[in-house]
């Protein structure tokens, strides 16, 4: 009788083990959680950009590209930052919507504001250019991530790497990698050779972070 019992009981067992419940839907993020990460993802990077600037550094994209600029003709570097996003807005716009171009244009902003402010509450008498180039690419690689994540960026290449990833698969980490090298390269005439290869070595940290935690069949920036 008690085995009757045992056999009778097991087919239940099994179709509860194999009618597991549905995974929950996402959901969005509210405004708030948006705006803490924005200031969050922001600060980050733009301390990262204050180690490089120490260190007499790069980066790719926009910000590297702005890093040059600073280095070659003593120009603020949140200045061009923010002048330097402006014509990337409209690809922005047209291939990713008003709210994701709107969280991008406050990003850029931050990035640019916070670049200069850091320097009145931290001095950094000395660096080392190494611990600079890691660190930074630590900084750089985990505010991407947060801004990615609540569906924002800093513009410029960053913008036609997430569309390219969303449209196409194409990872946005080995875009950018791509094109960081290349901005460094040029760079050249500003940097020795050994602070080429530690900007080199942040850009690999950086994008190697963004690479691994980004992925169009996990996230999506729409």
């Amino acid at each position: 009788m008690s085995q009757v019992s045992i056999s009778q009981t097991q087919p239940s067992a099994d179709l509860e083990t194999q009618t597991a419940a549905p995974a929950a839907t996402p959901t969005t993020h509210r405004w708030f959680e948006d705006a803490i990460a924005l200031l969050l993802g922001t600060s980050l990077v733009s301390f990262g950009v204050v180690l490089l600037k120490q260190a007499g550094l790069l980066t790719g994209g926009t910000a590297g590209l702005s890093l040059f600029l600073h280095y070659k003709f003593d120009i603020s570097f949140g200045l061009v930052f923010f002048v330097i996003n402006l014509p990337f807005y409209y690809l922005a716009i047209r291939r990713m919507g008003w709210w994701f171009t709107a969280k991008t244009f406050t990003a850029v902003g931050l990035v640019s504001l916070f670049s200069n402010l850091h320097t009145q509450f931290v001095h950094l008498e000395q660096l080392n250019p190494l611990y600079g180039a890691i660190f930074g690419g630590f900084l750089f690689g985990v505010g991407f991530i947060v801004l990615f994540r609540h569906k924002a960026s800093l513009g410029g290449l960053n913008i036609l790497a997430l569309y390219l990833q969303e449209r196409t698969g194409l990872r946005a980490g080995w875009l950018l990698m791509g094109t960081d090298v290349v901005i460094m390269l040029v760079s050249l005439s500003v940097v020795s050779i050994t602070q080429l290869l530690l900007s080199i070595v942040c850009g690999l940290i950086l994008n190697l972070i963004i690479a691994l935690n980004h992925r169009a069949d996990r996230y999506s920036v729409k």
